[in-house]
Formats: C-alpha cells, structure tokens, sequence
C-alpha cells in the first residue's frame, strides 16, 4: 500500500514571504499536503513563496506536475515562486523541464532570501 512520505512546515519570516520546508518525497500522493502548504503560505499580503527543498528524498514526475500546479497558481495570484535546496540532480530535472525558467532556483535559503530582498 502506498503511503505518503511527506511533511511540510510553513515560515513566514517576512510580511510577503512565505517558506515551504520540504521534507521527504514528493509524489501524487503527496498532493493534498503540498496544497495545503501553498494555501497557508499563500494567504495575506505574501507575494513571495519559497520552496526549501532541503529535506528532499525523492520527487517523480507526478511530484514535477505538482511543482506545475503550484507555478500556476502563484502567477494567478501575481506571486511569485522560487525554489532552493535542490541537489544537482533535481537542479538538472528543473533544466531538463524548463521549470527553472518561471521558479527562481537558488543554491540554499540564504540566497534567496538575499535575492528577494
């Protein structure tokens, strides 16, 4: 039986910022605690979100589509979506896809926030 490998914490450090701490796997299993995450991150003023991919243990295709799903919405609300934490291989997905040309990627937290600020 397949079981979700997910948590997520929300941070707001900022009034316009929100950080997604990812830990564990990112899958179509995982969809309702990642959307969930983005709704709580996404509320109030916020007009920045960061992925923190961290804690990443693995992510597939279906977890690509929901990385989409978020990029989709952030532009509906005029926010926008960056990401950090990817390790090489992932960095290489997000090139593979073209998803680091609409998310933001830096190399850890500390760079993006320096870059949003």
């Amino acid at each position: 039986m397949n079981q979700i490998n997910l948590t997520t914490a929300v941070r707001k450090p900022q009034t316009s910022l929100s950080i997604i701490d990812i830990q564990g796997d990112v899958t179509g299993l995982a969809e309702n605690t990642l959307m969930d995450a983005f709704s709580q991150a996404s509320n109030g003023s916020t007009r920045t979100i960061l992925l923190n991919f961290t804690g990443l243990d693995y992510m597939n295709s279906s977890g690509i589509g929901l990385l989409v799903t978020l990029l989709i919405r952030t532009q509906r609300q005029k926010q926008k979506l960056l990401a950090c934490g990817l390790s090489e291989h992932y960095e290489e997905i997000f090139k593979l896809t073209r998803l680091n040309e609409a998310i933001g990627i830096y190399a850890d937290e500390a760079g993006a926030l320096a870059a949003i600020s």
